[in-house]
């Protein structure tokens, strides 16, 4: 089928392209770019709308799966809806199954965005038995952890991510060791860093050290969570400085002034309210008896203990830190979803029109270059050539918004709210999703790396 998308405002970043013309899909892919109104079996008038790649969010956390084997949706069903057409899960060190049984699956049944997986260094950590995350890995532990790292790899995994806070018994050379695994084919590792605030400095040299010596592109995840606190201008800095002195490294984050992770995690060890200059009250629970509540050292200290899965919301980011960071040309866009049992943060559900709303419309990031941070930017850091851009011969992934009426509609109070202003999302040149609402489910399949 050959579908025509006329009369939009075609925006590329990708390739330099911000103008009225016209898109013809076929096949999966872009069949022609122009000026002229070829012959089509569906045309979508896209007056008074941007055209551009579908979004990229190249840091979330993907779907559980079922015990039949099948994946239950949720999140991804949520990145369809505000405009995402590939998402990349595995982030944090943490995958949800087997990652390259993961991506068969995606393969295998489809899903309601492309999916591309990292390969989760703590995951495959316990896996290996390594189950206590205070302590070292032993090295049989290590031996049987990189080999499936090279497994998942080899299966199309982008890269490795680490989860460096959550495991704080990660050593120097285990943390090496795993990492070197991506420099066969320059792939990416992903850290969600050791430390944030006032060490956040210390924490990213680390990751960037292991870069330098390995020869790997480094990516520092949701730096709005780790040095959102009054650091953000030193931090950026200092990555600029790696960049100049010759090592790949880029940093997303998400459009929001409040992180979000479980409460069991060592994210709240002893000296986080010391660390974060806030009270139990900066601590807000998702879900459990005391959802939409603000902790008490008692209700904190409780959940911490029963129920240290709990998703909370922690209010201690500063918003000048978090304009700063998105709007520096070397910060792409990324959600870090995350959502258990349609509970969570609201960014899982609303990053993408919320950072068009609140800083392109009305935040003083331009429409090409914000754009850009959700598309071009997040492809070619993924070694996504056919993503992210919509020249002949692109994957036919194709958002159409209206830039009037784009807007995130998700709280925290109420985490999976569609967004408004989402017209169109095509995935391979096929409509899967209509106003906010989900028309064809399993237009994505997985992508791999190669």
């Amino acid at each position: 089928m050959k579908t025509l998308i006329r009369n939009g405002l075609l925006v590329d970043p990708a390739n330099r392209v911000y103008g009225k013309l016209n898109l013809l899909l076929e096949g999966g892919k872009v069949a022609a770019v122009t000026t002229e109104a070829p012959a089509a079996d569906r045309v979508i008038d896209a007056t008074g709308r941007v055209v551009c790649p579908g979004f990229i969010d190249m840091h979330m956390h993907e779907d559980p799966m079922g015990p039949d084997g099948r994946i239950r949706f949720s999140i991804f069903e949520a990145m369809l809806r505000m405009g995402v057409t590939t998402a990349v899960g595995g982030n944090c060190g943490i995958n949800v199954w087997d990652p390259a049984q993961y991506l068969n699956v995606v393969s295998r049944d489809g899903a309601p965005v492309n999916v591309a997986l990292f390969a989760g260094h703590t995951y495959l950590r316990e896996q290996a038995g390594a189950t206590d995350k205070y302590a070292p890995i032993t090295p049989e532990q290590q031996a049987r952890m990189l080999e499936s790292i090279d497994a998942a790899l080899e299966a199309g995994c982008v890269g490795v991510s680490f989860g460096l806070r959550y495991v704080p018994g990660t050593g120097r050379d285990e943390f090496w060791a795993a990492a070197a695994r991506c420099n066969p084919g320059r792939r990416l590792i992903s850290a969600h860093v050791r430390d944030d605030a006032e060490r956040i400095f210390e924490a990213v040299d680390e990751v960037a050290q292991a870069g330098i010596a390995n020869g790997i592109p480094v990516q520092i995840s949701h730096i709005g969570s780790m040095g959102g606190f009054g650091q953000m201008e030193q931090l950026l800095s200092q990555v600029d400085e790696y960049r100049m002195n010759g090592l790949d490294i880029a940093c997303d984050c998400y459009p929001y002034f409040a992180f979000s992770t479980r409460i069991g995690e060592t994210t709240y060890d002893d000296g986080w309210l010391e660390r974060y200059h806030c009270d139990y009250s900066a601590c807000m629970l998702t879900e459990g008896k005391y959802k939409g509540q603000r902790c008490t050292k008692e209700i904190f200290e409780e959940m911490r203990r029963d129920f240290p899965r709990c998703i909370t919301v922690c209010y201690v980011m500063k918003e000048e830190d978090i304009r700063l960071a998105l709007g520096h040309p070397n910060v792409m866009v990324a959600s870090d979803g995350l959502i258990d049992n349609g509970q969570g943060h609201p960014r899982a559900a609303g990053t993408f029109p919320r950072f068009y709303d609140q800083f392109v419309k009305n935040g003083g990031i331009d429409l090409y270059h914000g754009v850009e941070k959700m598309t071009a930017l997040p492809a070619v850091r993924l070694g996504f050539a056919d993503k992210g851009r919509l020249n002949v011969g692109a994957d036919a992934d194709v958002t159409i918004f209206d830039p009037e009426a784009l807007k995130d509609g998700a709280t925290f109070e109420s985490p999976m709210i569609a967004p408004t202003g989402v017209d169109y999302v095509l995935i391979g040149g096929e409509i899967a999703a209509k106003d906010c609402a989900i028309v064809n489910p399993a237009c994505g399949t997985a992508v791999r790396a190669h």
